[in-house]
């Protein structure tokens, strides 16, 4: 297997970790994590979900061939629960040193004596070990098929940082077209820009600005969703469309026949969004795909990406979107604009634009806990066009919502920039994301507190919940045709 193994942490969890490793007496400490596991084209994540904390003297204690070691009666505990609920187990310790970080032989010698066993116990796992210093990570992975190195760390919160076994080397030079992003965020920045895959869903008002603005800053890999196509509705919102991705010369043709092939002949929007980002950088891997996020096959594909930009409005998008950032540990965050209109006066209300970050745990924005996906919202989209009407589900069907491009703006600028400020470090990690609502009419903004559901079954603990559990869980998509 020449795949890189990455270990994904959520920021609170790996804080837990790092206290009880590093109390700052200097001395060697232990834990395990229970992980999920996912495999992918990019390589293997492994996801952590829970960690079980050693107490000195009584779960780790002095070695009779190293330093210290977990007790018997631990292994067995905790390895036992990663088979119950199918999860893998990883024996965690640390070293003292800061920025550099490997195992002993006394550890490697421990490997090897213990985890064929493990193995068996855990049904295959993976299992293995993980050392810390206070700046790195290094790992030992065990497979049926293997032994392997783990790559690095990816830490996931305000600042989403890696660790490594060693300082990595310097990054090259940067392209002179970058030079004004590298005065703020340096070289290195801009490396991590071109090694993400960040996935933009809905390429409307919203996600094109997303999409150009990702692509000027340099980002590698864009996968690009929507099933929809440009027309004289859509084309002063949508980056980069033209009249002739519309064929308005053919929809407003007073022949509906010549409507209809000139609908049926328009761009789709992913394929627009194609051509901005490659104009603006031409060596950008870009994958345009036309169709729904709810549906499983492309869900399936956005299992390893980096970054979630969710500028679809449906409830079925989000419940799919807020399902992939737990379930993987996959960052991202919702973008919308509301301008509601009174039904009787036809006068408008309080506009307002959406920002939400949401993160892999508890009080990280979760869309279920913010109450942003209603279950009868989600029977509505479920019902045919039809029984909409007959269960009255659709009012003034003719009426289109409001909006203009300048809302999207104000939504879509701070997703970006808190995605490139995540990435870059320039958030400071205690940094609070919460949801936030820009009333225009008003010029004001409301930040919304963080909640959290005990019982969530996308981001609490629950033995219930699907956080962190990878391929070993079924993603809420509309299933195949078979």
């Amino acid at each position: 297997m020449n795949k890189p193994i990455e270990f994904r942490i959520d920021q609170p969890l790996y804080q837990k970790l790092d206290r009880h490793l590093f109390p700052g007496d200097g001395d060697e400490h232990g834990a395990v994590i229970a992980a999920g596991i996912v495999e992918t084209p990019r390589g293997i994540r492994l996801l952590a979900r829970e960690v079980f904390l050693a107490q000195d003297g009584i779960d780790y204690v002095s070695g009779t061939r190293g330093y210290r070691a977990l007790t018997a009666k631990f292994v067995a505990e905790i390895s036992g629960y990663c088979a119950e609920q199918n999860l893998c187990y990883f024996a965690v310790h640390c070293h003292g040193s800061r920025d550099e970080v490997c195992f002993s032989s006394d550890d490697i010698a421990s490997h090897e004596r213990g985890y064929p066993a493990l193995l068996d116990i855990t049904r295959g796992g993976p299992v293995g070990a993980l050392v810390f210093a206070k700046n790195a990570v290094a790992g030992d992975i065990w497979t049926p098929s293997g032994r392997f190195p783990l790559d690095h760390m990816t830490i996931i919160g305000s600042h989403i940082r890696n660790l490594y076994p060693s300082p990595q080397s310097r990054s090259r030079p940067s392209s002179p077209m970058y030079d004004r992003h590298v005065r703020m965020f340096g070289d290195v920045g801009q490396e991590i820009f071109a090694n993400l895959k960040v996935v933009i869903i809905g390429l409307g008002g919203g996600g094109s600005l997303i999409n150009e603005w990702l692509s000027r800053f340099g980002v590698g890999h864009i996968v690009a969703i929507d099933f929809d196509r440009v027309d004289l509705t859509n084309l002063p919102r949508i980056i980069g469309a033209t009249h002739w991705d519309a064929m308005t010369w053919l929809t407003k043709q007073p022949i509906p026949w010549l409507q209809k092939l000139g609908r049926r002949l328009a761009a789709h929007k992913v394929h627009v969004a194609r051509r901005v980002a490659k104009q603006a950088n031409p060596s950008i891997r870009y994958d345009a795909v036309v169709g729904n996020i709810v549906d499983e096959a492309i869900a399936k594909l956005l299992v390893d990406a980096d970054f979630l930009f969710l500028a679809a409005d449906s409830m079925q998008s989000r419940l799919v979107f807020n399902a992939l950032v737990h379930q993987y540990l996959i960052p991202g965050i919702q973008i919308g604009a509301k301008v509601p209109v009174d039904k009787q006066t036809r006068q408008v209300g309080d506009i307002f634009t959406a920002t939400r970050p949401v993160l892999p745990y508890a009080y990280g924005g979760c869309l279920h806990c913010h109450e942003l996906i209603p279950a009868g919202r989600l029977q509505q989209e479920a019902l045919s066009e039809e029984e909409r009407r007959t269960q009255r589900y659709v009012e003034d069907e003719d009426i289109a919502q409001p909006s203009v491009i300048t809302l999207n703006v104000k939504s879509a600028e701070q997703a970006v920039n808190d995605f490139m400020m995540m990435f870059t470090g320039l958030y400071h990690p205690e940094v609070q994301l919460c949801h936030q609502l820009r009333f225009a009419r008003e010029r004001s903004i409301i930040n919304v507190e963080p909640r959290a559901n005990d019982d969530c079954l996308d981001c609490s603990s629950s033995s219930r919940s699907r956080r962190a559990r990878g391929d070993r869980y079924r993603l809420p998509c509309r299933m195949p045709n078979v």
